[in-house]
């Protein structure tokens, strides 16, 4: 057992996507604001509260939200900290079930109760900081919520489970929270939502993704804007005209496909077909042509036959997306995909998604081969192993490719761009050397 603090010291430890570290950001402000000493995923271990926020999308997530719990849950027993609370996806979802097998939580929060968390924890929750937050990535790029929940059928899918419906921010609301936290040092916002061609639907009546994309772009000192998360059925197509006007706005987008068989789009429900999924990825790249494409598939739903995934390659290695990741599929209560029968065992799901990501190993390859000899604008990350470490516009922090420059050689600050002219390249990697 630790010595006992004499004043309290919260630990918010964060699971999952990149629209939780934004809902623990705003905790972490909100905490800040009313004086607590408070640290994100403490490495000093010295906190003696501690706040779980849970991801509750697929089975690997899932495991890895309760295991977390059971460790503090376990902490808290031998009394190493005091109080243990747990909000998020997870919690929210299987709220019931948590409170009666692991009891030790001292209270169980949803994705919606950060007031009533705050309450508990004996803070205020501060109106006037809606639209400010500290940002716990490092301080050159963060993550804006442009829209919380979804309002799209996706069989697969317990977001909105866990969620909601859609809500959008408002426009003026987004570009005041783009001014404060390019006044605090950002560089790059990049733009998150369950669904973000959906945005300004229930608020303005209209989709205004290229709207705010637009007012966004005028913000000074606002280097990069990254687009996530756009929903490929009725995609809005003026918002690449205005990705192509504005310098500030990245030429990347990520569209999450999923799937590419007439079959499976309409077990998935995902309100598209095939063909039409092709035509919106060529008209993409007709108005932007230098863009970067990301997207994400699923293997092994429900149904998925030998063709459909044949269908699904045969579509990776004619559209040669600039990124790509695969999930297994996980079977989701409460989803119409959890009715149907799991067909596709789990070895065959695993091999399914191998293969994809065999054939992606490749693209990704040859087109980082044709970049050698090129020069391109690279914002830095960190350093790590001898080397600085950046991303190009055509990459996404955590997932996607990364830049490396010899720190020997070269001396470059956490941050900063810097020209790189690319000398070589591997898989997933370019290798280069700063221009003076």
């Amino acid at each position: 057992m630790k010595t006992k603090r004499k004043t309290d010291k919260v630990n918010i430890v964060t699971l999952g996507c990149s629209k939780n570290i934004v809902d623990s950001e705003e905790l972490y402000s909100q905490l800040k604001a009313n004086k607590f000493e408070v640290e994100h995923e403490s490495i000093k271990d010295d906190a003696n509260i501690v706040v779980i926020n849970t991801c509750g999308f697929i089975d690997n997530a899932k495991q890895e939200s309760i295991d977390t719990i059971l460790r503090f849950a376990e902490a808290k027993k031998v009394g190493e900290i005091d109080k243990l609370y747990v909000t998020g996806c997870l919690s929210q979802r299987y709220m019931p079930d948590l409170q009666k097998e692991i009891p030790d939580v001292d209270k169980y929060f949803g994705t919606t109760h950060l007031p009533q968390l705050l309450k508990t924890l004996g803070a205020d929750y501060k109106h006037e900081l809606i639209g400010e937050r500290l940002i716990t990535t490092p301080s050159h790029y963060a993550y804006v919520k442009i829209s919380e929940g979804c309002d799209r059928p996706c069989s697969f899918c317990a977001i909105p489970i866990m969620r909601g419906n859609h809500v959008s921010k408002s426009i003026e609301q987004l570009v005041t929270e783009a001014k404060g936290l390019v006044k605090k040092g950002t560089k790059e916002i990049l733009l998150i939502a369950q669904d973000s061609t959906y945005y300004g639907l229930d608020i303005y009546g209209e989709r205004k993704l290229a709207e705010l994309l637009n007012r966004l772009s005028d913000v000074d000192g606002l280097e990069w804007i990254r687009l996530h998360y756009a929903f490929p059925s009725q995609f809005p197509m003026e918002v690449l005209d205005v990705m192509q006007s504005k310098s500030n706005i990245c030429k990347y987008i990520d569209i999450p496909l999923q799937h590419t068989s007439d079959n499976m789009l309409k077990a998935m429900r995902r309100g598209i077909t095939s063909a039409r999924t092709q035509e919106v990825v060529d008209k993409i790249r007709e108005k932007v042509p230098e863009i970067a494409i990301r997207t994400t598939l699923i293997a092994g739903h429900p149904g998925e036959t030998e063709k459909d995934f044949e269908d699904l390659c045969k579509f990776v290695k004619y559209n040669r997306f600039d990124r790509l990741g695969i999930f297994t599929y996980s079977h989701e209560e409460g989803t119409h995909s959890g009715t149907m029968i799991d067909d596709v065992p789990q070895e065959e799901k695993e091999r399914r998604a191998a293969v994809v990501m065999d054939i992606q190993q490749r693209i990704s390859s040859e087109l980082n081969q044709k970049k050698v000899g090129k020069t391109f604008k690279v914002l830095f990350d960190r350093k790590d192993s001898g080397y600085f470490v950046g991303r190009t516009e055509f990459d996404s922090p955590e997932v996607d490719n990364e830049v490396l420059v010899d720190a020997k050689n070269n001396y470059i600050r956490i941050g900063d761009f810097a020209q790189v002219k690319i000398t070589s390249a591997e898989d997933f990697d370019l290798y280069g050397s700063v221009l003076s």
